[in-house]
C-alpha cells in the first residue's frame, strides 16, 4: 500500500475513532484547518463522510516499528488532539512522550504509580486509575496541560513534553520526535507534524531553526570552519540530508593541561577546545556534515543511515562554547579542515537556506 493510500486508510480510521467516541463530528485532515497551519497535507479523508465500515482489526498498522494496537492508540490521540483543535506540533509532541513513556502500550502500571500511555499517575492528580487508562481520556489530560504552557509551540520538543511530564529522563523525549513525526504523517496525511520541518527537492532540510549567528571563517575567526546556528538549549538538531552516520565523539579539551573537559558539562570559550559532543554524516557525493555541541551524547550510532530531518541529537554548550548552539558544518571531499565549505552558501544551493543573520 503507498503512503498515500495509507494515509487516507488512516485518516478514515481516526474519523471513525472520533465518530465513535463522541469527540467529533466534523474534522479535516490537511489543509484548511488554521490548526494545521504551515503543515503540508498528503491527503486524507474528511470527517462527516460515512465510514465503509468498523476499524480494521488491531487498528490501522503496522506502519514501520508500531503494530496495530500501537498505531491504533497512536490515532486514539491525534483524534484527541484534532477535536480540541491542537496544532498539529502538539499531536508529534503527544505521540514522542507516549513513545518515550509507555511505546504505546496502554499499560495497567507502571513506576510507582504510573498507569496508560502517558504514565500518569493517580497520586499526583492526573485522574484515577480507570479513567487513567482510558487512552482518549489520558491524552486529553496530556493536552489540556500542554496547551497552558506560555510558547509550548515554539519549545524544542523535549522542554515541552518535560513541561507537561516532569520527567527523571527529560532529554529521552526528543529521541522520539522523528518516529512521532512520521506516524503522525502516515495517519494524518501531515507531512510535516513539526510544522516547519520541510525537506528541498533535493533532499536538504536545515538541521535546526535558528539564525546565523558567528559566520564561516570570518576576519575575526578564520579558523571557524563552519557556522554558529543560535538555537536554545534542548532544541532538536535534524540531520540536513540521507546518509551515514561516520562519526559519534566527545571532543573536549581542557586548554591549561590538555587533559579532557569532558563532555558532561558545557564547556568554556577560554579554557575549552574542541567540537564537544558532536556527529558527522557522510552523505552521496563525497559531501560530509558536521553537528557540534550537543547537550548529550548524540541519539545516532556509527554506521546508522538517517534520513533528512531524522532528530540526531539536541543542541548545548559542549566543548569551545559560549552559550548553547550549534555549530554546523559542511565539507566536500573529506572529514578535515582543509575541505569544509561555506554553509550559508552551500544550504542556499540546495534549496534549504539557513535563517539568515549571519555576521
Amino acid at each position: 500500500m503507498t503512503t498515500r493510500a495509507l494515509a487516507g486508510v488512516a485518516g478514515a480510521f481516526i474519523v471513525i475513532v472520533l465518530l465513535c467516541s463522541g469527540l467529533a463530528t466534523t474534522v479535516m485532515f490537511g489543509g484548511g484547518d488554521p490548526a494545521n497551519a504551515g503543515c503540508t497535507s498528503t491527503g486524507g479523508t474528511a470527517a462527516g463522510v460515512s465510514p465503509a465500515g468498523p476499524p480494521p482489526s488491531g487498528g490501522v498498522g503496522p506502519v514501520g516499528r508500531w503494530d496495530g494496537e500501537q498505531v491504533a492508540n497512536a490515532a486514539t490521540i491525534i483524534a484527541v488532539g484534532q477535536a480540541r483543535q491542537v496544532p498539529a506540533r502538539g499531536w508529534v509532541i503527544a505521540l514522542a512522550t507516549a513513545m518515550q513513556e509507555s511505546q504505546l502500550i496502554n499499560l495497567p502500571g507502571g513506576a510507582d504509580d504510573s498507569i496508560g500511555l502517558f504514565q500518569q499517575r493517580p497520586s499526583q492528580g492526573w485522574g484515577t486509575p480507570a479513567q487513567l487508562h482510558d487512552p482518549q481520556y489520558a491524552a486529553t489530560k496530556f493536552y489540556q496541560k500542554l496547551t497552558t504552557i506560555d510558547g509550548w509551540q515554539a519549545m524544542p520538543l523535549t522542554v515541552a513534553a518535560q513541561s507537561v511530564q516532569v520527567s527523571a529522563y527529560p532529554d529521552a523525549y526528543a529521541t522520539w520526535e522523528s518516529d512521532a513525526t512520521r506516524l503522525v504523517g502516515a495517519l494524518s496525511g501531515i507531512t510535516t507534524g513539526v510544522c516547519g520541518i520541510a525537506v528541498s527537492d533535493q533532499g536538504w532540510t536545515r538541521p535546526v531553526h535558528g539564525t546565523v549567528g558567528s559566520g564561516f571563517r570570518t576576519s575575526d575567526r578564520p579558523g571557524h570552519d563552519g557556522v554558529d546556528l543560535i538555537a536554545g538549549k534542548g532544541t532538536a538538531i535534524h540531520a540536513a540530508s540521507a546518509g551515514t552516520v561516520s562519526r559519534v565523539r566527545c571532543n573536549a579539551v581542557d586548554t591549561r593541561t590538555g587533559g579532557d573537559w569532558g563532555c558532561d558539562r558545557d564547556g568554556d570559550p577560554n579554557l575549552t577546545a574542541g567540537c564537544g559532543w558532536y556527529v558527522d554524516i557522510d552523505h552521496p557525493g563525497g559531501i560530509v556534515t558536521r553537528y557540534c555541541h550537543q547537550l548529550v551524547r548524540p541519539y545516532v550510532h556509527v554506521g546508522q543511515h538517517v534520513n533528512a530531518g531524522d532528530v540526531i541529537g539536541i543542541s548545548g554548550s559542549s566543548g569551545h562554547s559560549s552559550g548553547p548552539h550549534l555549530h554546523f558544518e559542511v565539507h566536500l571531499g573529506d572529514h578535515s579542515a582543509a575541505t569544509a565549505i561555506n554553509p550559508v552558501r552551500f544550504m542556499a544551493s540546495v534549496g534549504a537556506p539557513l535563517d539568515q543573520g549571519e555576521r
